[in-house]
């Protein structure tokens, strides 16, 4: 990474055109892709109860009934389906989360690689291989996305993942997984371009304050330029995650049936039922999945990043 609060991770030169094999951190494109997946799988399965709220208040509550609030709709699901119900559909999303950050991760070092052009200070180059990186995984991401949230439903139909995807591909075909793509891609790059320009900044600027020390507290670094572009990205990009979960959901346990996946029909849905306000529901566990899980999502991706670093100079 550009900036990064080690030495070590501080950019050499450039290596030679097309040899993909080794990035500008001196680690093979194997590693990346590892790095990333550890980073993914840690990431959502750290903070799952929280995005199993986040889904629950997403959703939409059942006609002539209030939405719920963070604290009742966590009293819910303990009072109907106990401590487990917040992990209902984990499996589905491990499964996602590990392929999906490898690709994330590992496109995105190849573009910062190609886009910055040896310059660590360029937030333009950040962003931009952010967006890519987001397109690219959330092919992988999307269909298990759709899965784990159908599972985290309350009153969810299905029996488990496999029973999940039996139905949803019997029933309503293999497009279904994908309803909401477009809309994830337009929320997520976005998402990601805040997201990494934030990071790289927080990152270099947390440096610049402390460098004496920036060696021995560089996954204090990551960590809390992590949380902080992981929750202004999140706050930004609320209400396409809302129009996301709705599409990811409809017609399951009384959800709103779309007769297309336009983000403009699920805007004005919403909008209808809930007023204005329905489009940032979800926003404070939302805020609360993503501070923390970027900071643990980067601290263990910079942490494997030095494993496969030290592991490298050993083999050298």
């Amino acid at each position: 990474m550009a900036a990064d609060a080690s030495p070590k991770f501080r950019t050499p030169e450039l290596i030679p055109a097309g040899a993909l094999a080794v990035s500008h951190d001196g680690l093979e494109f194997w590693q990346y892709m590892i790095a990333g997946s550890i980073a993914g799988v840690v990431e959502h399965t750290a903070m799952f109860p929280v995005d199993t709220l986040k889904t629950r208040m997403q959703a939409g509550a059942p006609p002539c009934q209030p939405p719920l609030g963070l604290r009742e709709t966590l009293r819910s699901v303990l009072r109907q389906q106990g401590i487990l119900g917040l992990y209902r559909g984990i499996s589905a999303m491990s499964l996602g989360a590990g392929p999906a950050h490898a690709v994330y991760f590992s496109v995105y070092e190849l573009s910062k690689k190609r886009l910055s052009k040896n310059n660590p200070n360029n937030p333009l180059a950040h962003a931009a291989s952010g967006v890519l990186a987001t397109v690219a995984s959330d092919a992988v991401l999307t269909p298990m996305d759709t899965v784990k949230q159908r599972l985290q439903l309350e009153s969810s139909p299905y029996r488990g993942m496999a029973d999940c995807v039996r139905r949803v591909v019997r029933e309503e075909g293999l497009r279904a997984f994908y309803a909401s793509y477009r809309t994830t891609v337009v929320m997520n790059a976005p998402f990601m371009a805040v997201h990494f320009a934030t990071y790289e900044a927080m990152k270099r600027g947390l440096v610049e304050i402390s460098p004496d020390g920036a060696s021995d507290e560089r996954l204090v670094v990551h960590a809390t330029a992590g949380a902080a572009a992981g929750a202004l990205a999140a706050a930004l990009t609320t209400p396409l995650d809302v129009v996301k979960t709705q599409l990811q959901c409809q017609g399951v346990c009384g959800c709103d049936r779309f007769s297309s996946s336009s983000i403009g029909e699920v805007l004005r849905s919403i909008i209808k039922h809930d007023g204005y306000a329905g489009l940032m529901r979800g926003w404070k566990p939302r805020m609360l999945f993503h501070a923390p899980a970027a900071a643990i999502c980067w601290s263990t991706y910079e942490a494997a990043k030095s494993f496969f670093q030290r592991l490298n100079d050993r083999s050298a």
